[in-house]
């Protein structure tokens, strides 16, 4: 199946544009998000390098970001990049969560692999293994009690494009690599 981030840009816009006047954008190395203001009348989901992991991740983001939040830049959350101690990791996991879930359940929608990731390639590496399974137990919980809304749109977006049967089931997360070594 061909996947290509211009297929995705557009599905974003068709979705969401009207209502929430916002942009998935193509943009360079770092992911960002940026409210409107007097330079661009609209907010922007800027996604690195036209990656589809990039644009999923930042959406899932989005998603998850009350109205307030989304009128901050970079949603007003707190990041700090790769090469984190291990108490800064385990704060950037326990953000990380319900965002990955998300990012899990569009990959899903979409027929594409999906890694869940800690993002700290050169600092203290943590138990990726229960990392894994706290997304897992997250994926559950929306499975159970439903997704976000827009999330909800945005999975139902991409299973029309993509031809995916819903709703999505446990079945559709419990047949891939990264529930494989979760036992």
């Amino acid at each position: 199946m061909q996947h290509n981030y211009q297929d995705l840009m557009q599905l974003f816009s068709d979705t969401f544009f009207k209502q929430y006047n916002t942009r998935l954008i193509k943009g360079g190395d770092e992911p960002l998000y940026l409210p409107a203001n007097e330079g661009c009348s609209y907010h922007q989901i800027i996604f690195a390098r036209g990656y589809y992991a990039s644009a999923f991740h930042e959406i899932s983001h989005w998603c998850q970001a009350g109205e307030a939040r989304r009128l901050l830049e970079d949603f007003g959350y707190w990041y700090m990049p790769d090469g984190r101690n291990e108490q800064q990791q385990q704060t950037f996991e326990l953000v990380e969560i319900i965002p990955q879930a998300i990012e899990w359940a569009f990959n899903i929608a979409a027929q594409k692999k999906f890694h869940v990731s800690s993002d700290n390639l050169n600092g203290f590496q943590a138990d990726t293994h229960g990392f894994k399974k706290k997304v897992f137990e997250q994926v559950q919980i929306f499975l159970q009690q439903g997704f976000p809304s827009r999330a909800h749109q945005f999975i139902e977006a991409l299973a029309q494009f993509y031809h995916t049967p819903l709703p999505l089931t446990l079945e559709h997360f419990t047949n891939t690599e990264e529930t494989a070594c979760l036992n």
